[in-house]
C-alpha cells in the first residue's frame, strides 16, 4: 500500500483503530486540561488566594510540559509504549488530584507542574509512538488526527470549564478529569505494545540543555509579566541567549536534546524544526483576539471566545484534509504559510476597525482566523512526517520529542512576544478603543512578517528534504 491510497479506514480499523484512539486520547486529555484550567483558574484564586502567583500556574505548567516532551525519548526507550503511557497518565492524574484538593496556591503550583509533566509526556508520546505502531504510509493521517484533537479541545474545554466556573465548582472541574485519565490509562495498558522494535539509541539525559531551556521559558515568561518595557525586552533577549547556549551545548555534548544538526539551517532537520517554530510563532496573536473582538466589535465574552476559536477550527479541518494529500507534500508545505500570511493580512485590515458587530467586518475577520489555522494545519502533517524521514535511525526518539519541545517553546516565546508588541502598541496605555485598534494593527502586521519568512524557509526545506 502506498501513501497515496492509505485512507482513514486503514488508520481507524482493527488494531490500528485501537492505537489511534489511545494516541488521540492522550493528546485530548492534555489539551482539555489546558483549556479547562485556563477557564476555571480565576475561580480557584478567589477561593485559595495567591493572586500574585496566578501567572505561574501557566508558566510552571508550560516548563514542565516542555521538560516532559524533552524526556519522552528516554521514557519511551526504557519503558516501552505501554509503560510510558501508564507512567505519563499516572503523573497527570496525581497532579490533577493535587489541584482538585489544593488548599493553597503553593500546593496548586505543585499540582500544575505535575499535570504539565504528565501532559508533556502524553503529547510527545503520541508522535513518538506513531512511528512505532503505524507503517510510514499512515504517519500523515495519524499526525493529522493527533493535531485535530487540540482544535476539538479548544471548542469543548472552555465550554466545560465555563459551566463549572459558573457554578463555582472549579474543584469538580479538575476532578472530572481523573476518571477519564484512569480509563485512558487502562486503555493504554491493555492495548499498546509492551515493547517495541525501536532502534533509537538510549542517549543520556541532556541536563545542561534542559536547564537552559527552562531558563529561557522563565526569562520570557517573567519578562512578559512586567509592566516595564525594558524588562520585557530583557526577557526576550535572555531567552534568545539561552537558546544560543543550548545550540552550543548541543554541538559539544554527547547528551542531546534534539537530533544532530537540528540547530543548523544547512541540514534538513534544522530547517524543518525552524519552520515548525515559525509557524507556531505566527499564530500567537490569537491570545488577544477575544479581547479585541469585545472592545472593537461589541462581542460578548462568550461570542468573542467562540469567534476566536475559528483559528482552531481551521487547524482541525485542515489536519483531517491534509492527511489525504500527503502525495502533494511539497505543495502543502508552501501553501500553508501562504494561507497564514493571507489570514494575517485580512486581520490587519479588518480587526483594527471599530464596529457594533456588523458582519461586513466580522465575516472577513472570521475568514482571516480560519485561514491562519487552516494554513498551519495543512502543512503540519507533512512537516512532522519529514522530521521522521530525515532523522537518523538511532535518533528517531529524540526527533519525536523534539517536535513537541520546539512547538511548546515557540508558543511560550510567541505569546510573550505578542504581549510585548500589544503593550508597546498601546493596549494598556492609552488603552480603550484607541489602544486596542493600534494593538490589533501592529500585532497582525509584525507577526505577518513571520509567514513571509516561512515561505522562504519552506522552499529551502523542500530542496533539502525527501518528498513525502
Amino acid at each position: 500500500m502506498t501513501s497515496q491510497n492509505a485512507g482513514w479506514k486503514d488508520l481507524l480499523s482493527g488494531k490500528n483503530g485501537i492505537y489511534s484512539v489511545a494516541l488521540a486520547g492522550g493528546v485530548t486529555l492534555h489539551a482539555l486540561n489546558m483549556y479547562i484550567a485556563i477557564t476555571i483558574m480565576p475561580s480557584a484564586v478567589k477561593e485559595i488566594g495567591g493572586l500574585a502567583f496566578y501567572a505561574w500556574t501557566t508558566t510552571l505548567f508550560v516548563i514542565a510540559s516542555i521538560l516532559g516532551a524533552a524526556l519522552t525519548a528516554k521514557l519511551l526507550k526504557n519503558s516501552g509504549p505501554r509503560g510510558a503511557y501508564v507512567i505519563a497518565t499516572a503523573l497527570f492524574t496525581a497532579g490533577t488530584l493535587i489541584c482538585t484538593l489544593a488548599p493553597s496556591m503553593m500546593v496548586m503550583l505543585i499540582g500544575r507542574s505535575l499535570q504539565g509533566l504528565g501532559g508533556g509526556f502524553l503529547y510527545a508520546l503520541a508522535y513518538g509512538v506513531t512511528r512505532l505502531v503505524f507503517p510510514e504510509n499512515l504517519w500523515g493521517r495519524s499526525i493529522g488526527l493527533i493535531s485535530a484533537m487540540f482544535g476539538i479541545a479548544t471548542l469543548v474545554g472552555p465550554a466545560v470549564g465555563g459551566l463549572f466556573a459558573q457554578q463555582n465548582a472549579w474543584r469538580t472541574a479538575f476532578g472530572s478529569l481523573i476518571p477519564i485519565a484512569v480509563l485512558f490509562a487502562l486503555l493504554a495498558f491493555f492495548t499498546l505494545p509492551k515493547k517495541s522494535d525501536d532502534k533509537s539509541a538510549d542517549s543520556p539525559i541532556p541536563y545542561l540543555q534542559l536547564l537552559f531551556l527552562s531558563g529561557a521559558v522563565l526569562a520570557v515568561s517573567t519578562g512578559s509579566l512586567s509592566e516595564n518595557m525594558t524588562w520585557k525586552i530583557a526577557g526576550l533577549v535572555g531567552a534568545l541567549a539561552m537558546i544560543g547556549l543550548i545550540a552550543i551545548a548541543e554541538s559539544t555534548s554527547s547528551a542531546r536534546l534534539l537530533p544532530k544538526n537540528s540547530f543548523s539551517l544547512s541540514s534538513p532537520l534544522g530547517v524543518i524544526y525552524f519552520l515548525i517554530a515559525l509557524l507556531m510563532l505566527s499564530m500567537q496573536p490569537e491570545i488577544f483576539v477575544p479581547y479585541l473582538l469585545q472592545n472593537l466589535h461589541a462581542q460578548s465574552p462568550l461570542w468573542a471566545g467562540y469567534l476566536g476559536a475559528f483559528m482552531a477550527i481551521g487547524w482541525t479541518v485542515a489536519s483531517f484534509l491534509s492527511s489525504k494529500w500527503q502525495d502533494k507534500g511539497d505543495r502543502l508545505v508552501l501553501l500553508g504559510p501562504a494561507l497564514v500570511l493571507g489570514g494575517l493580512v485580512l486581520l490587519a485590515v479588518f480587526l483594527p476597525q471599530q464596529s457594533t458587530g456588523q458582519w461586513t467586518l466580522l465575516a472577513p475577520i472570521c475568514v482571516g482566523l480560519i485561514l491562519v489555522g487552516f494554513g498551519i494545519g495543512l502543512a503540519w502533517p507533512s512537516l512532522v512526517s519529514r522530521v521522521f524521514q530525515n532523522a537518523p535511525t538511532d535518533e528517531q526518539g529524540l526527533a519525536a520529542g523534539g517536535m513537541t519541545t520546539v512547538q511548546l517553546f515557540a508558543i511560550a516565546f510567541g505569546a510573550a512576544s505578542a504581549g510585548m508588541v500589544a503593550n508597546f502598541a498601546g493596549l494598556s496605555n492609552p488603552g480603550g478603543v484607541t489602544g486596542a485598534a493600534s494593538a490589533a494593527f501592529w500585532l497582525m502586521c509584525l507577526f505577518g512578517v513571520i509567514p513571509a519568512i516561512c515561505l522562504i524557509i519552506a522552499l529551502r526545506a523542500i530542496r533539502l528534504t525527501a518528498k513525502v
